[in-house]
C-alpha cells in the first residue's frame, strides 16, 4: 500500500464553473489567462495531462495537441467537463488525486496545472508526480497565486496584514487554499525536477473597479503588454511559469496508459472497469469517467 497522502481540496458538487467564472464577473481574468496559455503552449504534442481540469473551462484552449487527459479529483466536475466537451476518443476524464496519479511513468509530452496549484499542502509532492508521468522535454505551465504582489506588499506595509508577502513559505489564507513566493516556486520546480524557460505576469488589473468601468477587451490588451515583464519581476497575483521536464524518465513497455496508485502495478485496457493484478483493487469505469480516488 502507498503511504498516507496530504488532503485534497475537493469540489465535488460545486457549481464552481458557473457561480465563479460564468457569473462571477471574472471575465477579465479568464481572457488574460487564454493569452499567457496562447503564448507559453508548444505549438504541437501528442499528448496533453490537464490537472485540475474542473469543467473544462481551459481544455479548448489545447487544441494543438492530439489527446488530453482531463484530471481533476471532482467527479462532478469532470462531468460537466464531459458535458461541455463531449465523449470523444480524444478526452480521457480521470478522477484522481494529484498526488497519486494513476498513469504510468512518461506518457505525457504535455501538462497544464491552471489554478489548482494553491489547493496543495505539498507542492513539491504533487509537482513530482507531474514530472514521473512526463517525457523528457515536455512542456509543463504551472499557474500559482503570488503571495508577492503588489497588493499584499501594500498591505503588509500598512499594517493591514501580519504575514509577510517576503517570506518564502506560503501562506494558507483559508483552509487548503495557499499563496507562494515565486522564488519559492522555482525551487519547487527545480527539485522536482523541471528546467524553467518563461515566466510569465498575469492579471495585473485585478481590481474590481478597473473592471467595471474600462472595457474588457483594453483591459486585457494592456495586460497582455505587461505579461512579458514576468521574466524580471513578478508582482501580479497570477504567474504563469513554462518548464521543461528535465531528465530521463522510466516509460512503461507496451500501450498501457494506467498504472495503480495504490500499488504502482500497470494496469492494460481503457474503455472499462480496470483491475490491478499487482493488489487486486478494481477501479471504476462509468459514464466515460475513471475513478482512481483513494480507496484507503
Amino acid at each position: 500500500m502507498s503511504e498516507k497522502t496530504p488532503p485534497v481540496c475537493d469540489y465535488e458538487g460545486s457549481d464552481y464553473q458557473n457561480r465563479f467564472w460564468e457569473e462571477g464577473g471574472r471575465a477579465y481574468e479568464d481572457a488574460v489567462e487564454a493569452i499567457a496559455l496562447r503564448r507559453l503552449l508548444p505549438p504541437g504534442g501528442a499528448f496533453m495531462l490537464e490537472l485540475g481540469a474542473g469543467a473544462g473551462r481551459n481544455t479548448p484552449r489545447y487544441q494543438n495537441y492530439q489527446r488530453i487527459a482531463l484530471v481533476d479529483y471532482s467527479r462532478t466536475q469532470l462531468e460537466q467537463a464531459r458535458d461541455r466537451l463531449g465523449e470523444s476518443s480524444r478526452y480521457l476524464y480521470v478522477a484522481a488525486d494529484v498526488y497519486r496519479l494513476p498513469f504510468v511513468s512518461g506518457l505525457f509530452d504535455g501538462a497544464t496545472m491552471i489554478r489548482t496549484l494553491h489547493h496543495m499542502a505539498d507542492p513539491v509532492l504533487a509537482l513530482t508526480q507531474v514530472r514521473r508521468v512526463m517525457a523528457p522535454q515536455g512542456a509543463f505551465i504551472l499557474e500559482f497565486a503570488n503571495k508577492r504582489n503588489l497588493k499584499s506588499m501594500l498591505r503588509y506595509l500598512l499594517g493591514k496584514q501580519d504575514w509577510s508577502p517576503y517570506a518564502l513559505e506560503p501562506v494558507e489564507f483559508a483552509a487548503l487554499n495557499f499563496d507562494f513566493h515565486p522564488k519559492a516556486i522555482r525551487g519547487y520546480l527545480a527539485e522536482a525536477g523541471f528546467t524553467i524557460e518563461k515566466q510569465r505576469t498575469v492579471s495585473h488589473f485585478r481590481v474590481g473597479v478597473l473592471k467595471r468601468i474600462v472595457p474588457l477587451r483594453l483591459l486585457a490588451g494592456l495586460d497582455a503588454l505587461l505579461q512579458w515583464t514576468g521574466g524580471w519581476v513578478q508582482v501580479s497575483p497570477s504567474v504563469f511559469v513554462r518548464s521543461c521536464a528535465t531528465g530521463t524518465s522510466q516509460a512503461a513497455e507496451g500501450e498501457a496508459l494506467f498504472q495503480c496508485p495504490v500499488c504502482q502495478a500497470v494496469i492494460p485496457g481503457e474503455g472499462h472497469d480496470l483491475h490491478c493484478g499487482g493488489c487486486g483493487t478494481t477501479w471504476g469505469y462509468q459514464d466515460g469517467i475513471y475513478d482512481f480516488r483513494r480507496k484507503d
